[in-house]
């Protein structure tokens, strides 16, 4: 069976460093998907690199508005709003019509990603959740071993979904060349889709087990629908 990975790109966009990547996955004849912050957006100069990604056949996601505390951590639904669906409306067309969104938590999954009220909101709004298999922590001085991490998990995982933030890997584009060019010798295939262990919900329909998100479902919190 030929493993698959696919490319996504958190908390961007970040002047001087997304070009870098649409550079890379331009010259490599990839299309990926761009999870970003809507505050980093708001301005004209933000706005052009995600028009320029998703002019390039990238699909643009929703990643919070500040990408703050989690929501699971600190979740009402007046900052579900504000995180979640501003950054929508930022967005407008750009957005994907799955209407993408991946919470932020770390680079770990689990319940502290996502409140009740944000799972009710995101399944109401007919939210698309795309969680990872593979967070291998470019961000984290000093910085390269993420590429030992991400090798790894893909040998482990017939489907990475693999997490890189434009931020820190646009200083490491060398590394990113070799991680594809080993991708390359494995016979890696390179898709821009998710697998459904990834995607918990899909167009406001639970796809997985909620509790690898939230605390919904678990004893003692409420269920989708109780918020409305």
């Amino acid at each position: 069976m030929t493993k698959r990975l696919t490319y996504t790109f958190d908390n961007g966009p970040w002047p001087g460093a997304t070009e870098k990547v649409l550079d890379f996955l331009d010259r490599r004849a990839i299309k990926s998907s761009f999870f970003v912050v809507g505050r980093q957006f708001g301005d004209e100069t933000g706005r052009r690199l995600v028009e320029a990604a998703h002019a390039r056949g990238h699909w643009i996601g929703n990643h919070t508005m500040t990408h703050g505390e989690p929501l699971g951590r600190n979740g009402g639904i007046e900052r579900v709003r504000s995180e979640i669906g501003e950054t929508q409306a930022l967005l407008g067309s750009l957005a994907h019509p799955r209407k993408f969104f991946r919470p932020n938590g770390g680079g770990s999954t689990g319940p502290h990603l996502l409140s009740p009220e944000a799972v009710d909101y995101l399944i109401a709004g007919r939210f698309t959740v795309v969680t990872w298999t593979s967070a291998p922590g470019d961000w984290i001085a000093p910085h390269r071993p993420w590429l030992e991490k991400a090798l790894a998990d893909v040998e482990e995982s017939d489907w990475t979904v693999l997490v890189l933030h434009d931020r820190f890997i646009a200083e490491m584009m060398d590394t990113l060349e070799h991680f594809q060019n080993e991708m390359d010798r494995r016979g890696v295939e390179v898709v821009q889709d998710f697998p459904g262990s990834c995607v918990i919900v899909e167009e406001g329909v639970v796809n997985g087990p909620l509790g690898a998100i939230s605390p919904v479902g678990v004893p003692g919190h409420a269920e989708p629908g109780a918020y409305r």
